[in-house]
């Protein structure tokens, strides 16, 4: 049997928040790996990411590009669905093409978010908004025309790029002494690093079995350890901000309901992931995301 070529990554997306958790990560473990921006190459320009891929000889595909503005996408339907849908098409018939796996990032935004215990990966999805159901739909576009595909669906994502939830309280503790967080939704933050770290191992261990376990293929979910409300998740954080010094005062932080602080899309009032498939199948442990939160503020 030949030997595998040495594995070379392609990831798009790669100026998002996780697109640049997994270049740290990629350059770290010293993994020959391509980044694709949106500024150089648009996810739908097949023609484009043909030659890329035949040229360099991609071996796998991280998608990390993703339309993640979740109230906007209320009111821009037709980008959204371009990004979250057109673009996983795309990247499928590629990926079956070329015969690589194809690893896409998806959301906790495909349930409706009325369960009370954690969301495993065959519970039936009832996305409530614009955001949900593209996302939903690239998943659907994924399942249908590629054959090698992990969707890994994840949630609460914080790092420290982009814009974020982390990002923000931290900037509103410099601000503000006292802050209304919503207490009465329910997830599982989640460090992007560690969604990084992820994706990389399972796209690692697909290409040293040379896709040998068809089973293995299909939908996880990856989230964080502990589930919390928003407002759980901001106590955390001022707690270790303040703890590490990086905020002098903690500031107060009152509990409000969803219905208190109204937004154009629908949130999932609990959208705990169960991240124990994706431990059994690859021994990939779940996001610790305090350890995380720890090391981002140190």
């Amino acid at each position: 049997m030949s030997e595998p070529h040495a594995m070379h990554l392609l990831v798009t997306g790669a100026n998002g928040q996780l697109g640049q958790c997994l270049a740290d990560q990629l350059r770290v473990q010293n993994i020959t790996h391509t980044l694709l921006s949106r500024e150089d190459a648009d996810i739908n320009d097949t023609v484009v990411l043909e030659k890329l891929i035949a040229d360099k000889g991609i071996t796998a595909i991280i998608n990390a590009a993703a339309y993640t503005a979740v109230d906007r996408a209320e009111s821009e339907p037709g980008l959204a669905k371009r990004v979250n849908e057109d673009g996983p098409l795309a990247l499928a018939k590629l990926s079956a093409r070329f015969d690589i796996p194809l690893l896409h990032v998806s959301t906790d935004y495909v349930f409706d978010g009325t369960k009370i215990t954690p969301y495993e990966e065959s519970d039936a999805t009832g996305p409530t908004g614009m955001y949900g159901q593209t996302k939903l739909a690239g998943e659907q576009a994924i399942s249908r025309h590629a054959t090698k595909y992990i969707i890994m669906r994840t949630a609460w994502v914080f790092s420290e790029y982009g814009n974020n939830f982390f990002k923000t309280m931290l900037r509103l503790a410099k601000e503000r002494d006292t802050l209304g967080v919503v207490a009465d939704q329910f997830g599982c933050p989640t460090y992007a690093g560690d969604i990084a770290k992820a994706l990389i191992a399972i796209a690692s261990q697909l290409h040293s079995s040379a896709g040998g376990n068809e089973a293995r293929y299909g939908i996880y979910h990856y989230a964080g350890v502990e589930a919390v409300s928003w407002h759980g998740f901001a106590e955390a954080i001022f707690e270790q901000a303040h703890k590490q010094g990086v905020i002098t005062r903690r500031p107060t932080v009152n509990a409000i309901a969803t219905d208190a602080y109204p937004t154009p899309a629908k949130r999932p009032t609990y959208s705990v992931l169960s991240s124990a498939k994706l431990a059994q199948d690859y021994g990939v442990p779940a996001s610790e995301w305090r350890l995380a939160l720890e090391g981002l503020l140190r």
